[in-house]
């Protein structure tokens, strides 16, 4: 894996893109990419940032600056025609194609370290792109338990400051043959009209979308009709009914969704007497 990774470095795979590479090399690394998938991936990779870097750089030259080279390529042909070149400018023209062959290689490789470069950083950049969300939807998550956290301490507060309120009663509702298992706790404060229901130690069966538990108080042996609640296995906290300052009980009945005028008998599951 070591010799893999070392001869994706070496910028072979570059100057095989690049077109700049001799027969016995370009057999090599097409062999290379055939044996190992990461060097396949790789010469695909340089493919592509060469192809966007052509895109993005390439420059359509001006029609007076054809017209400007075409006009001197034409005259430079004429002239060479009629020029013949002596033994000195013979040996001046090689030494100076060697040095132009050995800045065109420089180039050559510098631009093939600068691609490798390039794929490079655009690899680091993804991920740590991808890491950055990750962390980003860490952070959403924290704070929305830490939101659900403060609203469940802020509840529980609400709690404590009934339970320490003097006018405040804490009438128990017990299950009726119904449903003997069934149970309920109401906050009742006559002075301040006020009536809550604990939904925390609530003990009812889930009721389904068709029904509703509705709450009652017995005022002089009739009923008055304080609201309509939901039992649901999540439910917690408490809520608060319709408002009333006198009652001698308090019951609950199953009625169809959003209550009724007077409670079913029938469906009487639970009741509990202030006194």
């Amino acid at each position: 894996m070591e010799d893999v990774k070392a001869y994706m470095e070496s910028g072979i795979l570059e100057l095989y893109v690049l077109g700049d590479i001799n027969p016995d090399d370009k057999h090599q690394v097409e062999a290379m990419a055939l044996q190992h998938p990461a060097i396949k991936a790789e010469l695909e990779a340089i493919e592509k940032s060469m192809e966007l870097y052509a895109e993005i750089y390439a420059i359509e030259p001006s029609e007076n600056l054809r017209k400007q080279v075409l006009n001197s390529l034409v005259t430079n042909l004429g002239d060479d025609r009629n020029f013949k070149p002596s033994h000195a400018s013979a040996h001046q023209a090689k030494v100076i194609e060697m040095t132009q062959q050995k800045s065109v290689n420089f180039y050559k490789y510098a631009f093939a370290a600068c691609l490798a470069l390039l794929v490079l950083s655009v690899a680091t950049l993804f991920a740590v792109y991808n890491k950055l969300k990750n962390t980003d939807s860490e952070l959403v998550t924290m704070q929305l338990q830490t939101q659900k956290f403060s609203n469940k301490v802020n509840l529980m507060d609400h709690q404590l400051d009934i339970f320490r309120d003097p006018s405040f009663k804490i009438i128990k509702l017990d299950g009726t043959p119904k449903s003997p298992k069934a149970a309920l706790a109401v906050a009742w404060s006559p002075a301040k009209q006020k009536v809550m229901i604990d939904l925390g130690r609530m003990k009812l069966p889930a009721n389904d979308d068709q029904h509703s538990y509705q709450l009652w108080a017995l005022v002089d042996g009739k009923p008055v009709d304080l609201g309509v609640f939901n039992a649901v296995d999540d439910s917690t906290g408490l809520i608060e009914m319709k408002s009333i300052a006198r009652a001698q009980a308090f019951a609950v009945t199953l009625e169809a969704r959003g209550g009724v005028a007077s409670p079913t008998m029938a469906n009487l599951v639970l009741v509990g007497k202030t006194e």
